[in-house]
């Protein structure tokens, strides 16, 4: 039986750098949600952070390479259809505050994130694991079943 694959908010840094960087420090993340080991979280509003994020003139994305990073992401997401609830927490930059409640409202086993706002939340959000990109990649490495070792009697 294949496990389930592990819900998480991954902010826009963190899907931008496993999207545009094919070889970069997150890439992992990319092959992690094409396998089926995770499962990245969307809602109405941070889709349409992405969607704003990946058009910033700086990327030099044409319309076609922006739908071709989309079409490596969206196929492996779940879409959350509902209203987010406002936290209890406040995030610090208002702008982040939508990835928190995504988690919450969705009750998510992560939220990824590189930004300090809501990396300081950690301790006092305990009804969600918060993590940095490689807290997240130890994390999952601890919770994958050991590979399967080949049959030396079969050659």
């Amino acid at each position: 039986m294949k496990p389930t694959p592990i819900r998480a908010v991954l902010d826009t840094n963190v899907l931008m750098s496993a999207l545009l960087f094919e070889n970069g420090r997150l890439s992992w993340l990319r092959t992690s949600w094409q396998n089926s080991q995770v499962m990245p979280l969307l809602a109405q509003p941070t889709a349409l952070e992405l969607l704003r994020v990946l058009a910033y003139p700086k990327f030099k994305l044409l319309p076609q390479e922006r739908d071709q990073l989309l079409g490596d992401l969206l196929p492996w997401c779940e879409t959350w259809p509902g209203p987010l609830m406002s936290s209890n927490h406040a995030v610090r930059d208002g702008h982040d505050q939508v990835f928190l409640d995504l988690a919450l409202t969705a009750q998510a086993d992560a939220l990824v994130s590189g930004d300090g706002d809501l990396l300081a939340l950690k301790e006092q959000v305990p009804a969600l694991r918060i993590f940095t990109p490689a807290e997240f990649q130890a994390w999952l490495s601890r919770r994958a079943p050991p590979a399967k070792q080949p049959d030396p009697r079969r050659r």
